[in-house]
């Protein structure tokens, strides 16, 4: 199933929960079944073991659905699947970005990203879905995209296996980790980590797909090190392709990094988990490696990130003097 969180004209701007049915449009789960009234994606989440059942025959058209509850895409727009995640973590999971990134500044690869994963944490309350990114400021100075994928928790979950720490898993979307790499660049300098270059906006969509549909489709592979997700991956900007992966590549599973994350302490149904950037996955590394001259994104420019099986999240460009 491919979960979204919607806003009709006019309506709550906080969004109602929704199933994406591509090329029939958006069903309102409100409206579709009782069980899910005054809900929100992130209560479907926390609740799946009982409402993903009622949700599965309005997503297969098992079951007629009310008059008025199946929307046209035109007539909706997506906010973030979890329009307000309980947290966010964002991982350092491709070896190819790591290297690379810093053999353009010089830097040798540093030994400890074999060690252990890694991630930080960014603003869970500048979460964008797709549609219009408005920013201004310094924040348009070296303006990156960053092709990512995201994992969201279904269960609590403390010092996990490989194997509880892929069962925590609820679903997968497509993240696009904004950079402001001016600002990045100098606060970086200070070893404390991304702060005002990454908190401005991390976008999360277009929908949040269930591992169950994952597994039906035979992307996920069972490994040592938890699951790996055959899916291709690639960004375009302004309709031209500029960077191709697969998330595969992943040098850290997602269950290795939710294993770290859940060390000592608890995830909670909800939490938000990234996989860091794909190799060629920004034009910081572009960039460095003259694939690109000196490209960054700019007002008027539409970047768009696509992960077969999880679907296409694209971004227009605003600036926002406000922002």
């Amino acid at each position: 199933m491919k979960l979204v969180t919607f806003v009709r004209p006019g309506g709550d701007p906080a969004g109602l929960p929704g199933l994406a049915l591509p090329g029939a449009g958006i069903l309102d789960l409100t409206r579709a079944s009782e069980a899910f009234r005054g809900l929100s994606v992130l209560d479907v989440v926390r609740r799946h073991e009982e409402l993903l059942p009622e949700a599965l025959p309005l997503s297969t058209g098992d079951v007629s659905v009310p008059t008025g509850s199946l929307l046209r895409d035109d007539q909706v727009r997506l906010l973030a699947p979890l329009p307000r995640p309980v947290s966010v973590r964002d991982g350092y999971a491709f070896r190819q970005h790591v290297e690379t990134a810093r053999r353009n500044r010089g830097l040798a690869m540093i030994p400890e990203f074999d060690e252990f994963p890694v991630f930080y944490f960014t603003n869970a309350l500048a979460v964008i879905g797709p549609g219009e990114l408005r920013v201004g400021g310094r924040r348009l100075e070296k303006l990156d995209f960053e092709l990512e994928c995201f994992v969201v928790i279904g269960k609590t979950v403390t010092n996990p296996t490989l194997e509880e720490a892929d069962d925590a898993i609820f679903g997968y979307g497509v993240m696009n980790d904004l950079s402001a790499r001016a600002l990045q660049m100098e606060e970086m300098k200070l070893n404390l980590g991304p702060a005002k270059g990454k908190d401005f906006a991390t976008a999360l969509g277009p929908w949040l797909v269930t591992k169950d549909e994952i597994e039906a489709e035979g992307r996920l592979v069972k490994t040592m090190r938890g699951n790996v997700i055959e899916a291709a991956m690639n960004a375009e900007v302004n309709g031209l392709e500029v960077s191709r992966g697969d998330l595969s590549q992943m040098n850290w599973t997602f269950a290795q990094i939710v294993q770290r994350a859940a060390d000592g302490v608890e995830l909670q149904p909800g939490e938000v988990i990234g996989s860091g950037t794909v190799g060629t996955g920004c034009f910081l590394e572009l960039n460095g490696s003259k694939v690109t001259q000196n490209q960054w994104l700019k007002p008027g420019d539409t970047v768009s990130l696509t992960i077969d099986g999880l679907g296409t999240l694209t971004h227009h460009i605003v600036e926002d003097v406000e922002k």
